[in-house]
């Protein structure tokens, strides 16, 4: 097991996610039109987005990550007033995650939040490629992984269970005790 280390561009919000396994945790490239929106509203398209339009995201429960300073920087926005909750930093607009809500026991992180140098040893290498009709470009064969979609989404949601059954779903880094965001979502319309 691993620990990882977390921060965003300016320093202000550092964490760690603990208990890091390749098998644990799920590594996915997305390349909805929504995470896509998400980097262009923060600015940080170039940073984020791969060459076809795909975020790199890390899976994992929300127990196993822990915001050690800078709580008071996190901002949450919603592409509309049913997407998800995406978690940025305040300070420099670097993206932290994605949740659905407080009880759905899920955090998706950003790979820019992930500032472990040994990410990719400690993380392992994307398991899956998802949402590809919102690739910006053709993907080439190289780069396309053997894990269908289907069983992505079957291996999420049995991490999703077990986590939730293990009361992996608190603490969660992004809502109190209570289940309220520690930031109010600032819903900024619809995905283009």
């Amino acid at each position: 097991m691993y620990e990882i280390s977390l921060k965003c561009q300016c320093g202000n919000i550092e964490g760690t996610a603990v208990q890091i396994n390749p098998k644990k945790g799920t590594r996915v490239v997305c390349y909805c039109k929504d995470c896509q929106a998400f980097a262009k509203e923060l600015g940080q398209s170039d940073a984020v987005l791969d060459e076809f339009g795909g975020t790199d995201i890390y899976q994992l429960a929300p127990a196993q990550v822990h915001i050690d300073t800078g709580i008071e920087h996190i901002k949450c926005l919603r592409l509309s007033e049913n997407g998800l909750h995406r978690w940025y930093a305040g300070c420099c607009n670097t993206p932290l995650g994605n949740t659905v809500s407080s009880k759905m026991a899920f955090v998706g992180l950003i790979h820019n939040f992930i500032s472990d140098p040994d990410k990719d040893e400690k993380l392992g290498l994307p398991q899956a490629r998802v949402n590809l009709t919102g690739a910006t470009g053709r993907i080439p064969k190289e780069k396309s992984l053997a894990v269908s979609g289907r069983r992505y989404l079957l291996r999420i949601l049995r991490n999703i269970f077990w986590w939730k059954l293990t009361g992996q779903c608190k603490p969660h880094p992004f809502y109190t005790g209570r289940g309220r965001p520690v930031a109010q979502p600032k819903v900024v319309g619809e995905a283009v």
